[in-house]
């Protein structure tokens, strides 16, 4: 259904946004320590922490990875994540969501566990949990995945509506979507800042600047440093029948030289080889967090794309016209190709006109400090707000 079909019929239904959180309890449990050893027939995995862990383990393939599921713990170690050593290519732990904290393990080869120890307080050290793992077989390695996955699919969890229209006609239900957040930081900056914490403080922003008009409800994906997949996100705009969904986030790249902000709208075929290669990037950002993608179908498949998507690409366009030249008017760089198209998993709500909204490169050092700002933050919320009222006049005066 389109955009303005939807907005002329605007008594549907109920709606209510509510995440259902993995099953673990808030806790005061402190990780001081995350460290890697290799010994001769097994490498091990050690967390030091303040309290007993409790913890699922599960398995995932394509490509080979170990996820530990904890009560929500203070991430109190030096790094997000860290190189890998013996099987172990690299590793990396945050919030999943809230009152729930993961690890992923990244292996270079199938694995099976030899044990599984927890530690109590002994000689001046705290709680040790630790797994030793070792090199095995294909076979072995995908029986294990198909003994967890019950428990995996179980982790993510899903969403449920229900909150009563209001009697004075419906509000045009915009969904601000922070890119990123727990374990999955995103980019980094020059100065070691994460993408996910800036992408947040421009949508809070956003989000208040927008509900000031009584025109508008917004909506967003995630309002704390707290993990939501590629499909959560996309449910979050389709399940709240939203007007428009707009995905925020900053790039980094190799190199220093390059800034400015970038509007991308929704191809199947990206618009150039920049493009394409961030799209797939961000595409990822599941199989960092550790979600089995393979579990679930595509959000958007064949023929509905090609269908129900070409209305909803035009709307996007249309917005995406309209945000550009605000976002030059708040002070940050846009360039040539300021309005790409690409591929990424986030826009693919066939219903709901999206953009993903690159602010800047935080590999540029203006770029950065602009984003860093509370001011730039301001200026570049207030623009996308803008460029938001300008497209409801045009498509639904």
């Amino acid at each position: 259904m389109g955009l303005m079909s939807r907005v002329s019929i605007s008594r549907l239904g109920f709606l209510l946004f509510i995440a259902i959180t993995a099953p673990f309890c808030a806790s005061a449990t402190d990780v001081n320590s995350v460290r890697l050893g290799v010994h001769s027939d097994k490498t091990r995995f050690v967390m030091e922490m303040s309290e007993k862990p409790s913890y699922n383990i599960f398995f995932l393939p394509n490509p080979y990875r170990i996820v530990i599921d904890m009560q929500e713990v203070n991430w109190k170690a030096s790094t997000l994540g860290g190189k890998g050593k013996g099987v172990i290519q690299a590793y990396r732990y945050g919030l999943f969501r809230k009152g729930t904290s993961r690890v992923v393990l990244d292996l270079n080869a199938p694995v099976k566990i030899l044990r599984k120890v927890i530690l109590p307080p002994s000689g001046g050290k705290p709680y040790r949990f630790f797994i030793d793992v070792q090199k095995t077989t294909k076979k072995i390695f995908a029986e294990a995945v198909k003994n967890t996955r019950r428990k995996q699919i179980a982790s993510v969890p899903t969403i449920v509506l229900m909150v009563p229209e209001p009697k004075t006609g419906r509000k045009l239900r915009v969904v601000i979507d922070a890119g990123h957040g727990g374990i999955d930081p995103g980019a980094t900056g020059r100065s070691g800042v994460y993408e996910k914490k800036l992408t947040l403080a421009v949508a809070r922003k956003l989000s208040t600047i927008l509900s000031a008009n009584p025109r508008f409800k917004t909506i967003l994906t995630r309002s704390d440093d707290t993990f939501l997949s590629l499909r959560e996100r996309v449910n979050v705009a389709r399940r709240n029948k939203s007007d428009l969904f707009i995905s925020i986030h900053a790039d980094s790249i190799g190199r220093s030289d390059i800034r400015g902000s970038t509007v991308y709208t929704l191809s199947e075929n990206a618009s150039d080889d920049e493009a394409a290669a961030l799209a797939k990037a961000n595409n990822k950002s599941d199989v960092i967090a550790g979600v089995d993608l393979e579990a679930q179908d595509d959000t958007v498949q064949g023929i509905l794309i090609d269908l129900a998507q070409r209305e909803t690409m035009n709307f996007s366009v249309k917005f995406a016209k309209l945000l550009i030249p605000e976002i030059a008017q708040s002070g940050m760089k846009v360039g040539g190709k300021s309005h790409r198209f690409a591929g990424f998993r986030v826009l693919k709500a066939p219903d709901v006109p999206s953009v993903l909204v690159e602010l800047g490169y935080l590999s540029n050092h203006q770029d950065e400090k602009i984003l860093k700002s509370s001011s730039g933050q301001m200026k570049l919320a207030n623009s996308i707000a803008e460029a938001v009222e300008k497209y409801f006049k045009l498509i639904a005066p």
